[in-house]
């Protein structure tokens, strides 16, 4: 498959912003693209010869969270038999031959997965993997429903997105010297908390499998029952999760001890970025979380502040540190409350990591940039080991993508087409994307202008006021958008 290319009118964003492009295209397609092993494969529906790990330090691993967000990220796009064989590597068969998304002692990163998988069904049209993605969808949901969700609260218990690590959370639920070891599942208390970012995906997989439903003309009442479920999560969120002090959502709630019912107030990136990209924050909200998160100098982290047995010098493994992931999903938020600065900001940022690195690491250290894994315990107890920072990170490039795709271009995934909101800022110039595939199309598209407001927008030279095209568009084709405003 022919990849697309990007062009900038300014030589010195063409530099960084274009040098990054071609960099994550590189670590997605040539790096982590990789044949699989039919052990790889435990439902049987792997295709094509390869799929995506994780990494090359993760080297023949995708994993339900990496597949989930590397298809969602970009994969899907760019390489769509690889991305549908990275979400199906994750996936089981029950006794009956009912599928389900792999049960594994992360329960909370399962759900992710029917985010990639409705994602991918809007990228491609496939139908028969929307069958198959259903089942497992709905599966999943009904088991963690089962075992997980709190009924006093209305939200799901369990730790939060790709948290595994203890440094990534204050005592309680760890102890100051996690002597329980690295793992966050080895401490109680992080077993009945309920955290923000795995609240919103729970939220956002009720809502997928109510869309994958529609799209399969399944009853009424399945479809309604399970955006009920959605709206009562959502709102729970919003009751539960809200801090109005601090004007942003707290990171999670504890679920047992004598904090029981207080909410912690650390800053949790992905958490308040899922809050935005799903709608769970309304706008005044969202613009109220993009102006209170805090920033450190080479862009948000994973949780912040340091807790107490870190530093911002020596941070936390998952604490006060640069997770690149994580800053594609917080572009992509800034981009959709309006923050044009905040976009550029950010993507700027992990473009100069990923060009001061000569790849796409797994972690960066948040004052210095550096690639540096952090510091979390291993066997348990004090002092913390110096963990590494995995080379070529798939999700780190895929964050990337997904700033250029998502943000900058705003290419919006819809059953029926593609929808466009692009923010362009001032100083990037012109810009064009070329030889993107949608589907049975090749798109071209160039931004003109600057800001996130659509003035003109034509297709092949003529004009359209409904800033978008259908599914059913076939062949190479020319999209010119024009943007003002702030």
């Amino acid at each position: 498959m022919l990849r697309p290319s990007l062009t900038f009118a300014s030589s010195s964003i063409q530099s960084l912003l274009g040098g990054a492009y071609q960099l994550a295209l590189s670590n997605l397609i040539d790096i982590n693209t990789v044949p699989y092993q039919p052990s790889d494969d435990p439902a049987g529906l792997m295709s094509g010869g390869t799929f995506i790990q994780a990494g090359v330090g993760y080297a023949g691993e995708a994993w339900t969270r990496d597949a989930a967000v590397n298809a969602w990220n970009a994969g899907s796009l760019l390489e769509p038999l690889a991305a549908a064989s990275s979400l199906w590597s994750a996936v089981t068969r029950q006794p009956g031959g009912e599928l389900i998304v792999t049960q594994d002692q992360q329960w909370w990163d399962q759900v992710i997965w029917a985010t990639g998988a409705w994602n991918h069904y809007l990228a491609t049209g496939d139908q028969a993997f929307l069958a198959s993605a259903s089942q497992a969808v709905t599966s999943t949901l009904a088991v963690r429903r089962s075992r997980n969700f709190n009924t006093a609260y209305g939200l799901f218990e369990g730790g939060a997105f790709f948290n595994d690590g203890i440094a990534g959370y204050p005592a309680p639920p760890a102890d100051d010297s996690e002597t329980r070891g690295s793992f966050v599942g080895s401490y109680p208390a992080s077993r009945t908390m309920m955290t923000l970012s795995t609240n919103c995906l729970y939220y956002d997989a009720y809502r997928a499998a109510g869309m994958m439903a529609t799209e399969l003309g399944r009853p009424a009442s399945e479809i309604t029952a399970l955006s009920t479920a959605a709206s009562a999560l959502k709102t729970a969120i919003n009751q539960h999760l809200w801090d109005p002090g601090s004007g942003r959502y707290g990171y999670f709630i504890h679920g047992g001890g004598p904090l029981a019912g207080r909410l912690d107030p650390t800053q949790e990136g992905a958490g308040l970025s899922f809050a935005i990209l799903f709608g769970i924050a309304g706008p005044e909200q969202a613009h109220s979380i993009i102006h209170n998160t805090h920033i450190q100098p080479y862009g948000i982290t994973g949780t912040y502040p340091s807790y107490s047995r870190y530093s911002d010098d020596r941070p936390g493994r998952h604490n006060a540190i640069i997770w690149p992931v994580v800053q594609g999903f917080w572009a992509d938020a800034a981009a959709i409350a309006g923050d044009v600065a905040r976009f550029e900001s950010e993507v700027r940022s992990l473009a100069g990591l990923a060009t001061a690195s000569g790849q796409f690491a797994e972690i960066y250290h948040a004052r210095t940039g550096a690639v540096d894994g952090g510091w979390q315990t291993v066997d348990g107890g004090f002092p913390a080991t110096h963990w590494t920072s995995e080379p070529d990170q798939t999700w780190s490039a895929t964050a990337y993508l997904r700033m250029i795709h998502t943000g900058l271009f705003g290419l919006k995934l819809t059953p029926g087409g593609i929808t466009f909101a692009p923010t362009l800022p001032a100083g990037f110039g012109d810009t064009t994307l070329s030889g993107l595939s949608y589907r049975d199309a090749s798109l071209t598209v160039a931004l003109h202008g600057a800001g996130n407001v659509i003035s003109a927008f034509s297709i092949d030279g003529v004009p359209s006021s409904g800033h978008g095209i259908p599914a059913s568009l076939a062949g190479p084709h020319s999209i010119e958008i024009t943007l003002t405003g702030p």
